[in-house]
């Protein structure tokens, strides 16, 4: 795939994602890019937007969204960082949405714990993320607006990254879509569907 043709891609990408409209096969795609950027550059993806504090904040950020448990993965084995890069690269909207993001985050973070968002205490992280994550907080604490509005969009894009990765379809048990020779309808769906129709 050329240059050219691969900046188009992304750009279209991007712009769905802006949009809220963004396609499974197309997101993976995304992945797909950022998988080869990072081993091109020996296995460690640059990024291509943030700068290093950036970075770290939202890599921390995405861990914040999903970490990684017991059971599943988290955004940062499903790549979600290096997708919203490769997104914001291709779309000034996006990247100046993270970028200014993320500079609210970082200074909010200093002016409420005296350090950066990376560098606070988990705690401390989670607290500030508890400030911002409902649109009511906007409505109660305007000055909150910006953070609220930021994190509605990480929160968004971080779970658009997860569940297209590969980590996040294993976590759905999806398996892909296969040939069936007879479908038979799932007796207790039929009878919960009955009782709830009141039929």
């Amino acid at each position: 795939m050329s240059d050219v043709s691969r900046r188009d891609l992304l750009r279209n990408i991007a712009l769905s994602a802006a949009l809220g409209g963004l396609i499974p096969a197309a997101a993976q795609h995304v992945h797909s890019m950022a998988a080869d950027d990072a081993k091109q550059a020996g296995g460690v993806y640059k990024p291509k937007v943030f700068n290093q504090v950036e970075w770290a904040s939202l890599r921390r950020l995405c861990d914040l969204i999903f970490p990684a448990d017991a059971k599943s993965k988290g955004a940062l084995d499903a790549g979600a960082p290096e997708f919203i890069d490769m997104l914001a690269s291709h779309n000034n909207e996006i990247s100046a949405l993270y970028t200014g993001g993320l500079a609210w985050l970082d200074a909010e973070s200093l002016r409420r714990f005296g350090a950066a968002f990376p560098a606070a205490r988990p705690e401390q992280q989670t607290a500030l993320l508890d400030l911002i994550a409902y649109r009511k907080t906007a409505d109660d604490h305007p000055e909150l607006g910006p953070g609220v509005r930021f994190f509605e969009w990480a929160r968004k894009m971080t779970s658009d990254a997860y569940y297209t990765s590969k980590a996040g379809i294993a976590d759905l048990g999806f398996m892909g879509n296969k040939g069936m020779a007879q479908f038979d309808v799932p007796v207790a769906a039929v009878e919960y569907a009955l009782k709830r129709s009141g039929l």
